[in-house]
């Protein structure tokens, strides 16, 4: 599993890669509670004081393997743009169209994952690394693989390969 994890660290060293994230562990549950607001962080499912951790020893792994990271872009949950926050990288972006959950409009599918696969098309294949901070829902359209929370998936910068995944790294 180590070797592995080694591998997929230096795919992303290397460049023409992107790293996929689920977001850190939250507190229990699934999904949001009824009427939860995007806008409003105390009626979502938050990350969890352990996720936060967890999430700052993967910001520091990247910098200790030496992973240029430009840009963090993330959906508009709470969740995950604490967990871009927390793994200090660089300013976090929202990117809604192609990273915001589908869990509760699962007929967005089709289109979420469509703009996903325009983003990974517009990144740049060769020098820095994105960091995309999402949901299962997404991850799993998008590669077929149910992550755990706060694991990344390194996916290789190949559309006309659907995005292949190079390795995971587990979320810690």
């Amino acid at each position: 599993m180590a070797r592995a994890a080694d591998e997929a660290w230096a795919a992303l060293a290397r460049g023409g890669h992107a790293a996929l994230m689920r977001h850190a562990q939250t507190v229990p549950g699934t999904g949001d509670p009824p009427g939860f607001r995007l806008e409003d962080c105390s009626t979502q499912r938050n990350l969890s004081e352990a996720g936060r951790a967890a999430a700052a020893r993967l910001g520091g792994a990247y910098r200790e393997r030496g992973v240029r990271v430009a840009r963090v872009l993330s959906s508009q949950w709470c969740r995950c743009l604490d967990t871009g926050t927390a793994l200090g990288l660089a300013r976090v972006e929202a990117a809604p169209e192609a990273l915001n959950s589908f869990f509760d409009a699962r007929g967005e599918a089709q289109r979420s994952t469509a703009a996903l696969r325009a983003l990974l098309s517009a990144l740049p294949a060769e020098g820095t690394v994105a960091v995309l901070v999402t949901h299962q829902v997404n991850i799993t359209a998008l590669t077929g693989i149910f992550p755990a929370m706060g694991e990344t998936l390194v996916l290789r910068l190949d559309a006309a390969q659907g995005f292949p995944v190079a390795g995971r790294i587990a979320g810690g």
